[in-house]
């Protein structure tokens, strides 16, 4: 994962003074990249029987479609309010500084289903302990695993997620 760690750009002070940003657009933009991060996450879950792969806005669909495509899996959008066209149900969750909301489709699972969550980084965990709550408050499907491109290890994301299995292919 060394090679996939040497693409991915450190910009400093963005969006705010202090923080070292990580951009994953080289790696989207490296074929060879991209096709390599997809590959292994598929490797990882090629016969377990994955439904369907859960996308967290907004660069967690790019992962989440493409690797269900290769998995041959349906793939589900968690959005922010107003961004899904049918009924939803809604999650709102505390932020530093105030809160947000995350929602999902209403039919967008089904009872039984192995699903995957995937986003690109786990930071705080916030956005990520929302949607498992989300899904686990109106769905009855299994959380395979919840896999990440990159993880803020110090950032100690990963105890919000009350011990489901999470997988990250980089770690800072």
């Amino acid at each position: 994962m060394d090679s996939l760690k040497s693409i991915i750009r450190d910009i400093p002070d963005f969006p705010k003074e202090g923080i070292i940003f990580k951009d994953i657009t080289p790696l989207l933009g490296n074929g060879a990249a991209f096709k390599q991060t997809i590959d292994t996450l598929r490797d990882r879950h090629q016969g377990k029987g994955i439904d369907a792969v859960v996308g967290v806005e907004a660069r967690g669909f790019i992962f989440a479609a493409t690797l269900a495509y290769a998995l041959g899996a349906g793939t589900v959008m968690v959005r922010k309010p107003g961004k899904l066209p049918y009924k939803t149900h809604q999650k709102s969750y505390a932020l530093e500084y105030g809160t947000d909301t995350l929602e999902i489709h209403q039919d967008a699972l089904q009872s039984g289903q192995k699903i995957l969550i995937v986003d690109d980084v786990l930071a705080t965990g916030g956005t990520l302990a929302a949607t498992v709550d989300l899904i686990q408050s109106h769905f009855k499907v299994e959380i395979v695993e919840i896999d990440f491109l990159m993880e803020l290890d110090f950032l100690k994301g990963r105890e919000k997620l009350n011990g489901l299995p999470v997988h990250s292919l980089i770690h800072y």
